[in-house]
């Protein structure tokens, strides 16, 4: 066995264990049959993961989308009409992916990236505390901050305190000291303990915890709404009976392709952001390609819809559970997805014999892990324009949801870059004169790009020179000068003279005043001489062509 393999199979198998409760809550959550769920994952591992190229990333059902779907499901009316937008979805996602529309996960701020993945290690923590106390009533992998049940994120943890099952207490406080001595300590002794990961240790723990109380302790055993709830099928018959078609009738239906067109560019957002997030997460720094993502997504949806499953895209939690359990390729997400069809088709029962207490314990680690104080220290200490878009996605995720919080991060960081390009647009000092006038000498730099939306702050430094000096605007750093610019420049020189103000363009390092029709050329390629009837400077044109 190569080693990539000897870490890519026991984290499969953490992450199968971590996906199974996430896709029934999320399924749960959608208002959608529970094995659609199942099949969004087996999808999500084998045919996604199969086509591809991400080396890390776990791809399923997704809790960003369960309002998405759960709202789609009431208005088209049937859960088989919905599946028809699914597979339809798949479809303009491959068109997406064809017309290179994954190039758009290249410029998502780090800032709001490193927030997501903060802000969801904040949130599993959350979410998982009643769990880990034996309170269940939120499906697993709910992330929103208000709740299906109509409590929120912070009123379950009060209402916890009413509800504690001591079971469930013991399973997460051993199960996380398993955790903490298995990653501190005996990894670093035994190879034995490095192969065998901590969480599987964990769940095997859990399952043996419920055989043997059911046998020998029926009082400390946990009843089944405290543990995995998987449909099982007695027969090949039922359990092909699970399975929903599309309804191909509805083909015309205009709510339809609304709902499809609205899945797949969710879908498609969410995962450009989790491919961001998880290969920032990777130890080696690999880079996914984005449009074959787009791609695997789609055909994903498409096969998914067929045959009765939820819509899928690349999901941070499992992506980070199987970063975290050592997986090294993308043979961990598909193997993932090949445990979940056989543990589902053959061994049901012994699924439902997993605490969620333990897969609390499980997703602590995790969750704390995205979130751990050293990112918040490290962001920080990166001033103001990178903390204040990261705090702000935390936020809210934590008080939204998943795809609001991102939203909101996205308009602070956008904010914080256009600010910072409207300080920076130039330099300004102010000299004493020593000339006999003794006139305010005042020279303004411009920066190599200039453009619009460096116009407010050209306007307000022109407008605030003081009557009577004598203003150099220096352009010889300047490659680009937008249009706007180069007319606000030509406005303040028409009323220059009515303010006393003499006005020098010097374009050439040597500081020799240039008259401004013999500037560098306007963005939309015309010369700055066109504006003012002049030519562009021959001497200019050799430099830049040089």
């Amino acid at each position: 066995m190569n080693n990539n393999l000897r870490n890519d199979i026991p984290a499969s198998i953490v992450v199968v264990f971590v996906a199974i409760p996430l896709c029934l809550g999320i399924a749960l959550a959608s208002g959608a049959p529970l094995f659609s769920g199942l099949i969004a994952g087996v999808v999500g591992g084998l045919v996604v993961g199969s086509i591809s190229r991400s080396p890390l990333g776990v791809s399923g059902p997704a809790a960003g989308l369960a309002v998405i779907v759960l709202g789609a499901i009431q208005s088209l009316g049937s859960f088989d009409t919905f599946l028809l937008a699914v597979v339809l979805a798949g479809v303009f996602q491959i068109i997406m992916g064809i017309a290179r529309a994954g190039t758009l996960g290249y410029f998502f701020p780090s800032s709001v990236i490193k927030g997501m993945l903060a802000g969801i290690g904040i949130i599993i923590v959350l979410k998982q505390i009643p769990h880990a106390f034996g309170y269940d009533k939120d499906p697993e992998g709910e992330l929103s901050f208000v709740q299906p049940t109509g409590e929120t994120t912070l009123s379950s943890l009060w209402r916890m305190l009413d509800n504690v099952e001591p079971a469930a207490v013991l399973i997460t406080v051993i199960a996380m000291a398993m955790l903490i001595l298995w990653d501190r300590v005996l990894s670093k002794k035994s190879v034995v303990f490095r192969i065998l990961p901590g969480p599987l240790a964990a769940v095997i723990f859990g399952i043996l915890y419920q055989v043997t109380t059911s046998a020998y302790a029926p009082s400390w055993a946990l009843s089944p709404s405290h543990l995995v709830s998987v449909p099982v099928a007695n027969s090949f018959e039922e359990l092909s009976g699970l399975i929903t078609m599309p309804a191909w009738s509805e083909i015309t239906n205009s709510a339809v392709w609304v709902t499809a067109i609205t899945i797949a560019v969710v879908a498609s957002i969410e995962t450009l952001l989790c491919v961001a997030a998880t290969d920032k997460l990777d130890p080696q720094k690999r880079v996914t390609p984005t449009n074959r993502e787009l791609l695997a997504q789609g055909v994903g949806n498409m096969a998914s819809g067929l045959i009765g499953g939820l819509p899928v895209t690349q999901v941070i939690v499992r992506s980070s559970a199987n970063i975290q359990s050592g997986g090294r390729t993308k043979i961990s997400a598909i193997l993932h997805g090949a445990w979940l069809l056989l543990f589902v088709a053959l061994v049901p029962s012994v699924l439902n014999l997993v605490p969620l207490a333990v897969l609390a314990s499980i997703l602590f680690t995790v969750g704390y892990k995205l979130a751990r104080p050293a990112l918040f220290k490290q962001m920080w200490s990166l001033g103001a324009s990178q903390f204040v878009p990261f705090i702000v996605t935390i936020l809210g995720i934590a008080l939204t949801d998943l795809l609001t919080g991102i939203g909101v991060g996205l308009a602070v960081a956008i904010f914080v870059i256009l600010r910072r390009n409207y300080q920076n647009s130039h330099f300004l000092h102010i000299h004493d004169s020593t000339m006999p006038d003794e006139r305010h000498l005042i020279r303004m730099r411009l920066s190599e790009e200039v453009t619009f939306l460096n116009k407010g702050a050209i306007v307000k430094e022109l407008d605030a020179v003081p009557h009577g000096s004598i203003v150099e605007i220096d352009t010889s750093a300047a490659v680009v000068l937008d249009h706007d610019v180069l007319e606000v420049i030509e406005d303040f020189r028409d009323i220059a003279s009515r303010r006393d103000i003499e006005v020098r363009m010097i374009h050439e390092q040597s500081d020799v005043p240039v008259p401004m029709r013999n500037r560098v050329r306007a963005t939309n390629g015309d010369s700055a001489g066109a504006i003012d009837g002049g030519s562009e400077d021959p001497q200019l044109t050799a430099s830049r062509n040089s």
